[in-house]
């Protein structure tokens, strides 16, 4: 039986979206318990070459919404780029959810089929969506993800590999 775009987008989007709320809602704590100011962790670094949680973040969400618009043919919301906080980065979060949920596994049917337009070094190139989904936009969604993760971890956040992957 094969598995549908929806399957593969939508359930899994909510799931770790959600899990990401979960952290950043344990990070509010942290940062309360302990006096830090609360874009503190939103500038952090794993190295200073590298883009900070806010970032991360940022481009979590943004992948999602490309990914599903993509599958779709929805035009994709324009979201500025302007959290700071850890409270912040949470209501972004939240946009996500809420747009993630107003697809439907009619609105993905037969997306399994279909070639999705991307920009390469500048130009269109069409990319079978399976292909896209797997081998693109999934992954770099879970680079994101685990970044921040790892950001707030490293920080010392009291959060695990269960915090990450769910219940």
């Amino acid at each position: 039986m094969p598995i549908s775009m929806y399957a593969i987008t939508v359930p899994v989007f909510t799931r770790y979206l959600n899990n990401l709320d979960a952290v950043l809602a344990t990070a509010e704590k942290f940062v309360e318990e302990r006096k830090i100011k609360p874009e503190v962790l939103g500038q952090s670094r794993l190295a200073p070459d590298m883009l900070p949680l806010t970032f991360q973040v940022q481009s979590t969400t943004d992948r999602v919404k490309f990914a599903l618009c993509r599958l779709t043919g929805r035009e994709a919301p324009s979201w500025q780029d302007t959290e700071v906080t850890l409270a912040d980065l949470r209501a972004r979060v939240k946009k996500g959810l809420d747009f993630v949920s107003s697809f439907s596994e009619a609105d993905l049917a037969g997306a399994e089929n279909r070639m999705v337009t991307l920009k390469v070094r500048g130009e269109d190139t069409q990319v079978p969506a399976v292909e896209h989904i797997t081998l693109n936009a999934v992954p770099q969604i879970f680079f994101h993800l685990t970044t921040a993760y790892a950001l707030l971890r490293h920080n010392g956040v009291p959060i695990g590999k269960r915090d990450f992957v769910g219940a």
